[in-house]
């Protein structure tokens, strides 16, 4: 139609949406909770009380400049968050791009290899869910990232090594998909939530996925058609990349340990440091007092038999008191220490 194939179109009409979504989200979705115009004063005030004890101080009202991305960057823990996404971005986009090239050697037929590509994508999804449940329920990430891992790299050994049982083959494809799709955002949740304050998780996060995705690059070039039906190279591309990626883990976990003994051994470290700096250097506290007003505001919400507003202000109270724990800014999430 107009001159394209219709495989074009279907790139054309998927990346217009996208764009109209983004210029959408550019002009309408704030950067902040203060500049939410549809919330509430008493609404802004809860959610900036909960980014608080998540992250410390926005720090919002200074843009970001070079100094603070080099000050980020010169963290070995930022670097490691980009290298062990791109460990599992190969593999990602290698079994997204070829999946349907590898069933193909299976000896189906075109329709059959299509719709057998589809169940290891369904089956990772519900595992994905379940391990992203699990990794929440038990407040813990490293090992919610290395279980997924060994399962991606146990489906590409058999890939390497087996290439006459096709049962066994399309099986090792359920591991390598369960496996490297649910590890990958596990990996950027445990990452960016270890970053404290607005510059450094806006810094960090723009670095792990920029530098990461390039990865998708090496993807394309790792299965050739030369290679087929075996596709050693492209295997051991991806097997080597995610062993490398969850080496990258288990030294990044190390890290951030070695980072709250420190912080424990020594509590008043940060004593001489204002608000804005332990912000910036990823420091954490214990939640600061009730925000001013909170307390009165919840008995006139009682008295006024609103019980939305209740539950909103007794949780800011809740986290006000202590609930939430804090060391390393969101660690506790991560490792469980």
């Amino acid at each position: 139609m107009r001159g394209f194939s219709g495989w074009r179109w279907i790139f054309i009409i998927e990346g217009a949406l996208s764009v109209a979504v983004c210029l959408f989200f550019f002009f309408y979705f704030p950067s902040f909770p203060e500049e939410a115009a549809w919330l509430r004063e008493d609404e802004r005030e809860y959610v900036k009380a909960r980014l608080r004890a998540d992250q410390g101080r926005n720090a919002a009202d200074r843009p970001i400049s070079l100094r603070d991305v080099g000050c980020v960057m010169a963290d070995p823990k930022v670097w490691l968050g980009g290298l062990m996404y791109f460990g599992l971005i190969v593999p990602a986009y290698g079994y997204a791009f070829f999946s349907p090239t590898i069933i193909s050697t299976f000896n189906y037929s075109p329709i059959q290899t299509q719709l057998y590509s589809v169940p290891p994508y369904a089956v990772a999804f519900a595992f994905g869910l379940m391990i992203a449940f699990g990794s929440d329920r038990l407040r813990h990430r490293f090992l919610f990232v290395v279980g997924p891992i060994c399962l991606s790299v146990t489906g590409f050994a058999v890939l390497l090594a087996v290439h006459d049982r096709t049962a066994v083959q399309y099986a090792a494809l359920f591991l390598v998909c369960m496996g490297t799709f649910a590890a990958m955002p596990v990996i950027m949740c445990w990452f960016q939530m270890n970053l404290g304050g607005h510059h450094r998780r806006a810094v960090g996060t723009a670095w792990q996925i920029g530098f990461g995705n390039f990865g998708g690059i090496l993807a394309t070039y790792s299965f050739l058609a030369s290679d087929a039906p075996f596709f050693r190279r492209g295997y051991g591309i991806c097997l080597s990349l995610i062993v490398f990626g969850g080496l990258c883990c288990a030294v990044y976990a190390a890290l951030v340990a070695r980072e709250n003994r420190k912080r424990d051994a020594a509590p008043g470290a940060d004593a001489g440091l204002t608000e804005d700096e332990k912000t910036e250097l990823g420091v954490s506290r214990r939640p600061s007092p009730l925000p001013a007003g909170v307390p009165g505001r919840v008995a006139n919400a009682r008295r006024a038999g609103s019980e939305s507003r209740v539950s909103v202000y007794a949780v800011m109270a809740r986290r006000a008191k202590g609930h939430c724990r804090g060391r390393w800014i969101g660690l506790e999430m991560c490792l469980g220490i």
